[in-house]
């Protein structure tokens, strides 16, 4: 579980103090699945950097598990519990083979090397990227890059993995890809938190924050904020097609109120 008290981040730039969270509260139980969405400047990746130390708070608490991410003898524990992976895959992958890219992580806290070569396997076969093991990254295509990067954090084993915009930078089929990658990862178990500008995206999770100059706007289910559609795009937000054609579909048909999806809306003209 991570829980947010109260945070507030504040930035030093040589214009002056910049306020990028202020006073934040949030709780996401182990095993959810959220979606983090807001416009460019909301806090997000703030605080997704939040979640496994590599931003403290400037004041406030941030736990994982119960344990404080400020104590820096904790720092070890928090991050062997949450794994990150971020929008730009290139500038994550730090070796020249595959397979020693995704080991590269478990090198570093010593595992043994026949336990190494044991997760390594099964991250790759994870993530379909068997195959690849022995390619230079440089030869993959965006979502394959970044489906090694996932299995970097996979081989860690860690409770909890953040993914800051891992769509970003992907074309439509790469962003298939990886969602499917995520849901796959999340019914293995996987506490999910899912940063992203992608509507559609955010609309596949079970929960999602809405951030606005680093606060949490409003939270609920997908059905709860999406169908609100008038409200998404006053605060500058697009909404999934089907939520929005069904919204335009109300002018001249009786349909209920909280359609999301695409089947949704077709069993309600139905």
């Amino acid at each position: 579980m991570i829980r947010v008290e109260n945070l507030r981040h504040v930035y030093k730039t040589a214009n002056g103090d910049k306020i990028a969270l202020d006073g934040l509260n949030l709780t996401i139980d182990d095993g959810e699945f959220v979606a983090i969405i807001g416009t460019n400047g909301s806090g997000k990746s703030t605080l997704a950097k939040h979640f496994n130390a590599l931003l403290l708070p400037t004041s406030g608490k941030v736990f994982v598990d119960e344990t404080d991410t400020s104590d820096e003898k904790n720092l070890w524990n928090v991050r062997k519990n949450v794994g990150m992976v971020f929008q730009n895959p290139d500038s994550e992958i730090v070796a020249a083979i595959v397979e020693d890219d995704v080991a590269f992580g478990l090198e570093n806290l010593g595992i043994p090397p026949e336990k190494i070569r044991e997760r390594v396997d099964l991250s790759l076969d994870a993530v379909n990227m068997t195959n690849y093991k022995n390619f230079a990254p440089s030869k993959l295509s965006g979502g394959q890059k970044q489906r090694i990067a996932i299995a970097g954090v996979i081989a860690m084993q860690t409770k909890i993995i953040v993914l800051d915009e891992p769509t970003a930078m992907l074309d439509p089929q790469g962003r298939r890809e990886i969602m499917s990658l995520v849901k796959k990862l999340h019914a293995q178990g996987k506490t999910i938190i899912y940063i992203t500008h992608f509507m559609e995206e955010a609309s596949q999770a079970q929960k999602i924050f809405v951030m606005e100059r680093g606060k949490i706007l409003r939270s609920g289910t997908p059905h709860e904020i999406f169908t609100n559609v008038a409200e998404m795009k006053r605060l500058g937000f697009d909404v999934p097609v089907a939520a929005e054609l069904a919204e335009r579909l109300r002018k001249k048909f009786k349909l209920p109120k909280k359609i999301l999806t695409a089947d949704e809306l077709a069993e309600a003209l139905k």
